[in-house]
């Protein structure tokens, strides 16, 4: 078996058509038979079976070159993170309201998070989870060190930075279990980085 058929997605299959093999990618499959619906304007049977075999038409005719893009999709993984995530949002949302209505003013700051992964799909999924939560913007994304750059609110306390540090982890952490690879698992399962420093403004 060659190289490219071994670390193709799992989620493509390969068929032999004459001399050479045509790659039928299931998520461009779906994604074109959603457009094919889309300009249809109507959705039916008719319509989705349609759009599968055009769908399916295109691959073949148009090949493209068998590329993983490191997703993998874990059930359980995606209910974890939801549920954190959801839990996270109503916390942090009550914790912002407090903010927002006390007399003391408050200290916001910038921490830097290094994170333990390495690929572009989860550097990216764990920014968005992260921003996705009320008190957790993200400044910057530095990727040639893997670093998140958050924004965090109530930085009077010195464990506060640290929890905020520990809740990306954690993000990151649920990001890989839901939709990473093995390695990326197995990185994430690795002792946290030491952080390069906070900016505080």
């Amino acid at each position: 078996m060659s190289d490219l058929f071994r670390h193709r997605s799992p989620y493509s299959w390969s068929l032999r058509v004459g001399t050479g093999r045509r790659v039928l990618d299931l998520p461009l499959i779906a994604w074109l038979t959603v457009i094919w619906t889309l300009l249809w304007g109507t959705l039916s049977w008719a319509n989705l079976v349609n759009g599968v075999l055009v769908a399916v038409a295109v691959c073949l005719a148009f090949p493209l070159p068998a590329v993983d893009l490191g997703l993998r999709l874990r059930p359980l993984g995606i209910l974890r993170l939801g549920a954190f995530l959801l839990h996270d949002m109503f916390s942090s949302s009550l914790r912002v309201t407090r903010q927002i209505f006390a007399e003391d003013p408050y200290h916001a700051a910038v921490v830097a998070v290094p994170l333990r992964g390495r690929s572009d799909l989860m550097l990216t999924a764990t920014a968005v989870a992260v921003s996705n939560v009320p008190g957790g913007s993200i400044i910057e994304l530095r990727r040639a060190t893997a670093t998140l750059f958050v924004h965090v609110l109530d930085a009077d306390d010195p464990g506060a930075i640290e929890s905020a540090r520990r809740q990306v982890w954690r993000v990151e952490e649920l990001v890989a279990r839901a939709f990473g690879t093995a390695g990326d698992i197995a990185l994430v399962a690795r002792p946290v980085p030491a952080p390069e420093g906070d900016q505080s403004p």
